[in-house]
């Protein structure tokens, strides 16, 4: 069960940190979002978020195989993609490129679904009393 939480949380951190190529210029940003980064101000606060992508990206793979990290990095695994997936889901009319930033972050949940089951498997299985 290790090892079930060790590779959702390396495949959630892979995802996180696709994006980070954004952060070397607009036309990145477009191929990835399939949207105009019209003006520095927009391009700072898009690469700014590849960034950030970056971060919670290493997190994740860290945590992977430092078991203290992995409830602090399931829960905020799940904050990330939960909260993009209900902006999607309660917007209409996305573009394909962004579909498929969905999907990927479809995938990261059900990964992080995973492996936030198996490490309560294994939480309750070395609980004291358990």
């Amino acid at each position: 069960m290790r090892y079930v939480v060790m590779i959702c949380l390396c495949v959630a951190a892979f995802i996180h940190l696709l994006p980070v190529v954004g952060v070397l210029g607009g036309d990145r940003l477009q191929s990835l979002y399939g949207v105009a980064i019209d003006g520095p101000d927009l391009q700072i606060l898009m690469r700014h978020r590849a960034v950030l992508f970056g971060l919670l990206g290493t997190f994740l793979l860290v945590a992977a195989f430092v078991p203290a990290l992995q409830p602090t990095a399931l829960a905020v695994g799940l904050v990330s993609v939960l909260s993009f997936l209900l902006l999607a889901w309660t917007t209409d009319g996305y573009n394909a490129s962004i579909a498929r930033v969905v999907t990927a972050d479809v995938i990261a949940l059900v990964a992080l679904l995973i492996g936030t089951a198996a490490y309560f498997i294994i939480r309750s299985k070395t609980w004291p009393g358990a």
